[in-house]
């Protein structure tokens, strides 16, 4: 399955969890899709829970949505701190409503929720965070990927073989 043509953004934060975050950015190059890191400022690094740092390749006000077929959002202490960033929900506000890819692993969900791209939908998250995003109006699930539409959600890392084939699948149902 081959990826080229697509555009994805990969959200990335202070604290982001490696694997939640590498493994999807190298399998979609990996598949020809194009991959832009984004995150606040492009000027620092950004490092992970154990200290890897990553360098931005776009900030989030400077990408326009309309250009993306996806975006996805890792977890870790990045996702707790990506929510509460106001054009990071309007990015994924945006990319949601126009029907694009909006897919998040673990903490990332509470993105997908603060957006309301959670409303009316099944998902799944880390189980400590289900209760608290069903507030929001979805059903919270414990399977390992759920896809919803352009929506899909995983619980952790280990789960990234079966998020990623539903990524890469629905970007291709989607396709241009």
């Amino acid at each position: 399955m081959n990826l080229e043509g697509q555009r994805v953004a990969v959200l990335a934060e202070e604290g982001y969890q490696e694997l939640e975050f590498w493994y999807p950015v190298l399998r979609l190059r990996e598949e020809g899709a194009a991959v832009v890191v984004v995150a606040p400022q492009t000027e620092s690094a950004y490092e992970s829970r154990l200290g890897y740092p990553l360098l931005a390749e776009s900030t989030i006000e400077d990408l326009d949505p309309t250009t993306l077929d996806g975006v996805v959002i890792p977890g870790g202490e990045a996702g707790q701190r990506l929510e509460k960033l106001e054009a990071v929900v309007e990015l994924v506000r945006e990319t949601f409503e126009r029907g694009a890819v909006t897919a998040a692993i673990g903490t990332g969900t509470r993105v997908l929720a603060a957006a309301g791209a959670l409303k009316g939908k099944r998902f799944t998250a880390d189980e400590s965070l289900g209760g608290e995003l069903t507030e929001v109006g979805g059903t919270f699930v414990d399977e390992e990927v759920v896809v919803d539409g352009s929506v899909i959600t995983s619980r952790r890392a280990d789960d990234l073989p079966a998020f990623f084939r539903s990524l890469q699948q629905t970007l291709l149902s989607k396709g241009k």
